[in-house]
């Protein structure tokens, strides 16, 4: 059975829209294509991307 009382008590608001906005943002989280970029700089020192 849910405890309503309890639950209530861990409850979390969730973030503005802005705030959830700038929270990702901020992270600096690396992807495939920076991995892929830095495969192919490994490979070929010159070039750019």
């Amino acid at each position: 059975m849910i405890n309503y009382e309890e639950e209530l008590k861990n409850f979390k608001p969730s973030l503005e829209v802005e705030e959830a906005e700038a929270a990702i943002y901020n992270h600096d989280l690396t992807d495939v294509t920076d991995i892929i970029n830095e495969l192919i700089r490994d490979i070929r020192p010159g070039n750019q991307f």
